[in-house]
């Protein structure tokens, strides 16, 4: 098959290699879309995420659909043809977070696309089949594929106990603040607000799941007193901001990849009690995420502003921080005509 290898930082080339053989409980799919993430980028420019470092070429892309084409031995051959949405990775299914249902926490973890784990920018990946979500013909590829980033924004608005009546303040217009807030809506949130210095991505999230927007160069959002305040930006300033924004036993979610090392306004979060964690992957989403898109309580397509093949890779990684862009995607069978098998 053909795949995408990032061979070190801001070298990708198209290469054959064999397609992955299936464990017992794995099926074979067919990708068909690829979204491309902020840690793909990142990857793709610096050869690391904290500390996941690439020391050998490997495969990016971690959000994905695509079609079950073959199926181990203990599948049942029925799902051939299935459409599906991937969560892309693989606990042990055995450690005290698995056993707890936290398993994106397990430390034996394999996800895709982090070193040395390959991802989806190819033709065929293989899954363990009960994480390859059967998705309905309402929902397209693109959206498919997009679940992986609604799975973060539902397990931050559900540690955020997010719920009918929330004020939530989300900090940064790009696609997961975007994702955000139209989660936050569809759990019952009376208002959602977003910031960003960006009018064009503020004016897109009003669109798209916010009530109002401001832009944190001019509006002051310490004040507000939110019910819960999600950080999709990772800017030291907008985080603190927004935790001064939080109102007392309030709940602030950090979701933005930003600096390893940053201050907090530790006076506010004693005083008011206020309950900081980070969001890490997320656990259990897929279903809920299937429902909100396929309901339509939440717009995924809306978000693709560009589209690419396998042979773009290197294009598509680079695109994103263009302006006007907010999700790109990766069809790896786009503009090539070989048989499929």
């Amino acid at each position: 098959m053909r795949a995408a290898l990032l061979e070190r930082a801001g070298v990708v080339e198209t290469s054959i290699i064999e397609v992955p053989p299936l464990d017992a409980d794995q099926v074979l799919i067919e990708v068909s879309a690829v979204g491309v993430c902020g840690s793909d980028v990142h990857y793709f420019e610096h050869g690391r995420v904290g500390p996941f470092v690439v020391e050998a070429p490997i495969i990016l892309g971690h959000e994905l659909s695509g079609t079950i084409v073959d199926v181990g031995a203990a599948v049942d051959r029925r799902r051939i043809g299935e459409r599906v949405a991937v969560e892309p990775q693989r606990p042990c299914r055995v450690c005290t977070q698995c056993k707890a249902g936290r398993y994106n926490l397990c430390p034996d973890m394999e996800f895709f696309a982090t070193p040395p784990i390959n991802g989806a920018f190819c033709e065929f990946v293989a899954i363990q089949s009960d994480f390859a979500h059967a998705v309905p013909d309402t929902v397209s590829d693109e959206a498919a594929a997009l679940i992986e980033p609604l799975s973060v924004a539902i397990w931050a608005c559900q540690r955020a106990q997010v719920g009918v009546g929330s004020r939530v303040l989300v900090a940064g217009a790009g696609p997961i603040g975007v994702i955000v807030a139209q989660t936050a809506r569809a759990f019952g949130a009376s208002e959602v607000i977003v910031t960003d210095v960006d009018a064009q991505r503020r004016a897109f999230a009003l669109e798209h799941g916010a009530t109002v927007v401001l832009d944190p160069a001019h509006d002051d959002v310490s004040t507000l007193g939110v019910d819960a305040f999600v950080d999709a930006s990772g800017v030291p300033s907008a985080v603190i901001a927004g935790i001064e924004a939080v109102r007392p036993a309030g709940i602030a979610m950090l979701v933005g990849l930003g600096h390893e090392m940053m201050a907090l306004p530790v006076s506010a979060i004693q005083s008011r009690e206020i309950w900081v964690s980070g969001v890490f992957r997320y656990a259990n989403t897929w279903p809920t995420g299937i429902e909100l898109v396929a309901s339509g309580r939440v717009n995924l397509d809306a978000l693709v502003s560009g589209r690419f093949g396998l042979d773009e890779v290197d294009r598509a990684l680079s695109v994103g921080r263009e302006p006007g862009q907010m999700k790109v995607v990766v069809h790896p069978w786009k503009g090539w005509n070989a048989a499929r098998t």
